[in-house]
């Protein structure tokens, strides 16, 4: 049976692990990592080819060092502009600074760090499904299962929630590993991250078929998307209200605003209104991207957590130009909204239904000018694209429909695809057009 018909035949796994006990990275780094190395023996994940009658492919190490760009994570730090970054910041080598080998390594403390270990092996097997210590001899046994190995530290990817926590302390920063507007100073790209759309970058090192459906449950890439947005938006408030990673001096901590707001030529007279901020011109205003894309998720499962959703954003927006006091009591009542509605979002469905009214509200949020902002134009890009593959693993859509889908998507990733040249006008049309095509 195909991924596509799984998607809809196998009930969505209701997941448990929704407010886990301690952080994702506390999680990884619980038990000793024995590196990548104690993983790539012929006969465990390191094979040349697919093992016949075996539940895994077994050539995953293989598909991981050459195709993944976690494997190459430590190597950028080697490049003269990693280099430069590091001189500007102060802070010594790229390749031995905390800041730098937290998220471009598997960087656990010296004592988790087994015999076999190389840091510069990269974001290597353990830095994902964490320290090996216990579970390495266990998993590869049939008899044992997973929720064992999973209590022995084996961090539980597959539960979308927490595979979106651990993602985003580095995609996105968190107050474990966070990402600070110096750092962007000195030169590092700016962070873009959408659950869905980045599991599947490169070439995956799993093949999600009925034994692993059997073992993990459903999956579902609407919903990991949706997730995701809650997650990164949940992620966002976490750091606005803490004290140590917030501020700084006078300023609250920038990289928690539009890069936008501030980041484009003085000349430039472009201004409009957006319903989500409710913010006049000049004010420099909270990146939330992950906020908005959250609201077009609560369209299929919540229509009045919706418009809640939008009432509370406005909230903490308007409460940025009033004091600090006012943001930090609006962002707690956001993060109230979030921790009730994630458990919901991750449990629904996603079915043909919920996938027209995303759709329909993204298009709609684009003729109202919400995308005005870059940053939510590229998350509404990729939305489209996870609705899109959605449609055609459902088997909503027959392959001419599908074509003609996936030529008006690549035009809406066309409107995103400079952030320097980015018109909304375009991304109205393009969006409208994709929605028009859609069942």
């Amino acid at each position: 049976m195909s991924l596509r018909t799984w998607i809809v035949a196998v009930p969505v796994l209701l997941l448990s692990s929704t407010i886990a006990a301690g952080s994702a990275v506390d999680a990884i780094g619980a038990h000793r990592h024995l590196g990548v190395a104690s993983c790539s023996n012929s006969v465990c994940h390191g094979a040349s080819q697919v093992f016949r009658d075996s539940r895994v492919a077994q050539n995953e190490f293989a598909i991981w060092q050459e195709t993944d760009p976690h494997a190459k994570a430590y190597a950028i730090l080697e490049q003269p502009a990693s280099r430069e970054i590091a001189r500007k910041l102060g802070i010594g080598a790229a390749t031995e600074a905390k800041i730098c080998l937290d998220c471009h390594a598997d960087n656990v403390a010296a004592e988790k760090r087994g015999e076999r270990f190389q840091i510069a092996d990269g974001v290597g097997c353990e830095a994902c499904h964490g320290g090996a210590e216990l579970w390495l001899n266990a998993h590869a046994d049939k008899k044992v299962k997973r929720a064992d190995n999973v209590a022995k530290g084996l961090y539980a990817t597959e539960d979308p929630v927490r595979r979106a926590e651990l993602c985003l302390s580095c995609h996105m920063g968190t107050r474990d590993r966070m990402i600070t507007h110096r750092i962007m100073g000195a030169g590092h790209p700016r962070l873009s991250f959408e659950l869905d759309t980045f599991t599947w970058l490169g070439r995956p090192h799993y093949t999600i078929d009925e034994d692993w459906i059997a073992r993990k449950g459903a999956w579902n890439g609407v919903r990991d998307w949706a997730v995701g947005q809650g997650v990164a938006a949940r992620n966002l408030l976490d750091q606005l209200v803490d004290a140590r990673s917030g501020w700084n001096g006078i300023f609250p901590e920038l990289v928690l605003f539009d890069c936008h707001a501030c980041h484009k030529r003085m000349s430039d007279r472009s201004w409009g209104p957006r319903q989500g901020t409710g913010l006049g011109p000049g004010v420099v205003r909270l990146n939330d991207a992950n906020l908005v894309m959250f609201r077009h998720v609560l369209a299929a499962v919540d229509k009045g957590a919706e418009k809640t959703l939008l009432e509370h954003t406005r909230a903490l927006h308007r409460a940025t130009t009033e004091s600090r006091e006012a943001t930090l009591a609006a962002a707690r009542r956001l993060q109230a909204s979030l921790a009730e509605l994630l458990p919901k979002v991750a449990a629904h469905p996603f079915d043909a239904a919920s996938l027209k009214a995303i759709l329909a509200d993204i298009e709609a949020d684009a003729g109202n000018g919400e995308y005005r902002d870059y940053e939510a134009a590229e998350q509404a890009a990729m939305a489209a694209q996870s609705v899109v593959v959605a449609f055609e693993s459902s088997g909503a859509i027959d392959k001419a429909q599908a074509e003609t889908l996936r030529a008006r998507l690549d035009a809406v990733y066309a409107t995103v695809k400079d952030e320097n040249t980015y018109a909304m006008s375009k991304l109205q049309s393009a969006l409208r057009a994709l929605r028009a095509a859609a069942p």
